[in-house]
């Protein structure tokens, strides 16, 4: 196996009632503060007024940007980015998803450029520095509140494009269970395809490595499954908010690398579909996850679906290895289709087959996919598109 280095300087604050804490947080970094979310909904949870509490009785001078999208945009992050230079800002709190968090780190080194945003994402300016960034986590999915990576589109060249940049790790995390408590199903069910696929990038590998890694992945995709639908028939259930929320955390932080190098597979070709059609990212992996486990497995990969179907599904181990591997895929089929209730297919939400070739293109030049569990080139990953149609 190979030798890696793991260091993660995110504090966490987990549970109920920790916003008592933040004032002192944020004080920690100065005393200019801009606020980040999205579409309003802290507004009408009441989460808005508690942080805003927090915020005057430090003594700290607030500033807002609200409206950042599901799939955070460049003008979002040019318009934080402004406000920041403007208002001399020295801390950002962002309130929702990963897609405001995403949003804020961009928002966080582009106060550093003077030219557009876009440039950072283009790799033409290298980040060195990045204002400090505070999170409350609203949504368990994209595990964003504690790693150093975001993803920004351009919809002008329909373009999405994550990078990592370990300037950007938020310092502090606020994840308060009950914050998820309203998150509708169908975002439950969105987010828990995505911390799965997140799990599945890096556990479907051939390289040797820790035991106790895979152990560990396993762990948690057992925790998905089994809380996921609980969380979607009883949304105020704590336990089951609790595991997913933590488990999103962990499914991305760099912890379950161990020392592997492998690019991943379905997040370079999901970042397509949803840069031309603007879809939901969790529902995105959630269709292409499947088939890109059908078109992977062979002999030379079956050893590690039947680690998974045993392990995950509780399949007989006693079975052929190859039965085990192709029960283990319709499982994940059942779980993401059924018990989730998420579409199945590209048709069913208007997605054809006319950008198959261009998203092909850019996923294999953006993605590194030669790398991947099994190396994809273009003609590979347009056949796994069809395979969603």
């Amino acid at each position: 196996m190979n030798n890696f280095i793991y260091d993660i300087p995110t504090r966490v604050y987990f549970g109920e009632n920790q916003l008592g804490h933040l004032g002192e947080e944020l004080s920690n970094y100065g005393t200019r503060v801009l606020l980040t979310y999205g579409g309003g909904s802290i507004k009408k949870t009441g989460l808005y007024d508690k942080i805003v509490a927090e915020i005057k009785n430090a003594g700290l001078e607030l500033f807002e940007l609200s409206g950042i999208e599901p799939n955070p945009r460049v003008s979002s992050v040019n318009a934080g980015a402004e406000i920041c230079k403007k208002e001399n800002i020295d801390v950002l709190l962002a309130v929702g998803g990963g897609s405001v968090i995403d949003c804020t780190k961009f928002i966080g080194a582009a106060a550093f450029y003077d030219g557009d945003a876009w440039d950072i994402l283009m790799q033409k300016v290298s980040v060195e520095k990045c204002l400090p960034i505070i999170d409350i986590l609203t949504l368990a999915a994209t595990g964003s509140e504690m790693d150093c990576g975001g993803v920004i589109s351009n919809p002008e060249t329909k373009d999405k494009i994550g990078l990592l940049f370990p300037v950007m790790q938020p310092k502090v995390s606020f994840l308060d269970p009950t914050s998820t408590y309203t998150v509708n199903k169908y975002q439950t069910a969105c987010g828990a395809a995505d911390m799965l696929n997140h799990i599945m990038e890096v556990y479907f590998n051939m390289n040797q490595d820790l035991y106790m890694l895979d152990t560990v992945m396993e762990g948690l995709m057992k925790t998905i499954i089994k809380y996921a639908p609980i969380a979607m028939k009883e949304p105020e259930n704590y336990e089951a908010r609790a595991n997913l929320m933590w488990t999103s955390s962990w499914a991305i932080n760099g912890f379950v690398n161990g020392g592997k190098r492998q690019a991943w597979s379905c997040h370079p070709m999901e970042h397509e579909i949803s840069a031309y059609y603007d879809i939901t990212h969790g529902l995105g992996l959630a269709i292409l996850t499947p088939r890109w486990l059908e078109y992977t497995l062979d002999e030379t990969t079956v050893s590690k679906f039947y680690q998974f179907g045993c392990n995950v599904f509780g399949i007989d181990a006693s079975l052929p290895q190859m039965e085990v591997a192709k029960k283990s895929i319709k499982m994940v089929k059942e779980f993401l289709f059924q018990t989730l209730e998420l579409q199945s297919t590209f048709t069913e939400i208007g997605i054809d087959d006319s950008n198959f070739e261009i998203m092909a293109k850019k996923a294999v030049a953006s993605g590194g996919l030669g790398f991947a569990f099994k190396p994809l080139n273009e003609e590979d990953v347009i056949n796994i598109f069809k395979m969603c149609i």
